[in-house]
This record gives structure tokens, sequence and C-alpha cells, in this order.
């Protein structure tokens, strides 16, 4: 480069992307995962009621008790209350037992060997950043080495070690570009459905049924579950993500066929009719996305409504890690 414009652009621009690629990166690694709070925890007393009763009712008993004013909406495949007999907690909606860091983790997403840590509510929108600007950066050189890269197979460039480097930067930084661009794509769409990496392999299975998009809002909503509501914060590697991790505002869109009718001449909500789910009031950050939905109440109500005719399924303890 001979323009000092050009230069000092080209400069300003890397250290940008730099800067913020190492921000990102830092804050993915050494964010510490969250863990279910205390309510979640069996008490003492439940806990050797668990462990002194046999598998069967009284287990039951035990699990109902603890789990009866937790917002928790979400089953395990046999219809059981998630519970870890590892850290002797009622799990929360979203939340799983990692085998590498050996606790439970808040809407987890997975386990990442590279930034040695467990992704999850208090460091997705980092990860996600992290992998925005790599691929900026990754881009950055593949595009302003791309004119010497040309010159290297046109015999363009002097005769020197240097244009090696050149080759070798160009192609490196080319391939890191489409594998994160892949990763970084797969995970916009993730955020756009608000699901976890977890949560498309296993649908999350609420109380009456399985539901994939259970938890999805509208694509405006669930960026905005993750990203925030300030804007301005959205590009910044800091903690903008709304709720607390251990309860999530939920969308039960296919309805039980089973169902029976509402009564009072009311119809059941149609299948392809949204209903939010459950009638339970969230914390205050996250019910808000909701403020332009039906109220709490008057769901409260419906749900109600809506289970005349229906028993609950039996809730079992069930090992899941």
């Amino acid at each position: 480069m001979t323009n000092i414009g050009e230069k000092v652009v080209c400069l300003v621009a890397y250290h940008i992307f730099f800067m913020l690629f190492v921000w990102s990166y830092w804050k993915t690694i050494f964010t510490l995962p969250m863990n279910p709070s205390k309510e979640f925890h069996l008490s003492y007393s439940d806990k050797e009621s668990l462990e002194r009763e046999p598998r069967g009712e009284s287990q039951q008993e035990v699990l109902r008790r603890a789990a009866k004013d937790l917002p928790i909406y979400t089953r395990t495949m046999s219809g059981a209350i998630r519970y870890c007999d590892r850290c002797h907690l009622v799990k929360p909606d979203r939340c799983h037992h990692c085998s590498v860091c050996d606790k439970c983790i808040l809407k987890m997403d997975h386990h990442c060997p590279w930034v040695n840590n467990c992704v999850g509510f208090s460091n997705y929108k980092f990860f996600l950043l992290f992998l925005a600007y790599s691929l900026l950066y990754c881009l950055f050189i593949a595009a302003t080495d791309l004119q010497y890269f040309i010159k290297f197979w046109t015999n363009g460039l002097p005769d020197t070690q240097a244009k090696f480097h050149i080759m070798f930067l160009f192609f490196a930084a080319a391939m890191f570009s489409v594998s994160l661009s892949s990763l970084f794509g797969y995970h916009c769409w993730l955020v756009s459905k608000n699901k976890s990496t977890l949560e498309v392999f296993r649908a999350p299975i609420f109380r009456h049924r399985t539901d994939k998009n259970g938890f999805s809002l509208g694509f405006s909503k669930n960026l905005r579950q993750v990203f925030g509501d300030e804007k301005k914060y959205w590009l910044l590697p800091v903690f903008s993500s709304l709720g607390d991790g251990c309860s999530f505002p939920t969308c039960l869109v296919n309805q039980d066929p089973e169902q029976a009718s509402t009564p009072g001449g009311l119809n059941s909500t149609s299948k392809n009719e949204s209903l939010l789910f459950p009638a339970k009031p969230l914390r205050d950050s996250q019910s808000h996305l909701l403020t332009d939905t039906q109220s709490w109440s008057d769901i409260s109500a419906k749900a109600e409504k809506g289970k005349i005719g229906m028993s609950n399924p039996a809730l079992t303890m069930e090992n899941e890690t």
C-alpha cells in the first residue's frame, strides 16, 4: 500500500475487529456458567425422604412437593419431573447436566472444547459475538490479502520468503471464514427459533406433549431474549440477556388433539393458533416480552378450562444427565 489514507483505514479496521474478537473470546472463556438457584435444590429433609423411600409413590410425592411452587413446565420423555440425582435438584426448564463440568448449567447449549467452557445462559451472547467477530476478522484479512495472493500466482511479487507467508495467510483466513460462517449461520438460526443445540436434537417435552417450537415467541422477541432490550449493547460483549436463566416464556404451539372443548360454548385453541404457556407469572425481565399478548390471568383461566377431561401425567423421578 502506498496511499496513507488506505493504510490508516486498514489499520483502524484491523485493530477494531481484533479488539472485539479478543474481548468476546475472553468473555466466552472466563464467564462462569450459571447454575440453578437455591430454590431448585432439594431441602435436607426432602433429600433424606428421597433416599429413604423406595422408588414409587412416596418419591413421587417428595418431588411433587419440591416442585409445586417452581416455574418448571418441561418433563422427561416418560413424563417425570426433570431431577438431577448428581446435583440433587429439580432441573429448571432448558437446564441440563454437563458431564464435563459435572454440574447443571442453565439454558445449556453445549460444552465447547475451543473455549474450554460450557456455553449457556450466562455466556451465549458472548459466544455469538465471538463467532461474528472472528468471522469478520478472517474475512477482513482474506479481503486485504487477496490482491497480493493473486500477484503471487502471476509472479507480481518480489521473489522473497514473504510471498509464502502471504499465501499461507490467505489460505488460513479463507478456510476459517468458511467454517466460521457455517457455524455462525447455524447459531443465528437457533436464536431466530429460540432453540439451543441440545433442543434441536431432543425437543423439549411439556406437560402434555413434545413441542419443538415451545419456547419460540417470534423473531423479534427471540432476538431480544438473547441480546436484551437496549440495542446499544447488542454489539458489545457485555451481559444484556433477559431473565435469570431459571424461567422462560413459552408458547405451546401444537395443542393436544384430544383436548376437550372448553365449556360455555368456547372452542378450544386451533392447531395452528398459539397459546402462551405456562400460566404462572415469570420473572419481570422475561414476562414483559409477552405484554402485547394476552394477560397472565386470561391465560390461566383458559388453561384451567382446557384441562377439563384431562388427567395429569404421573410424576416420577428419572435419572437424567
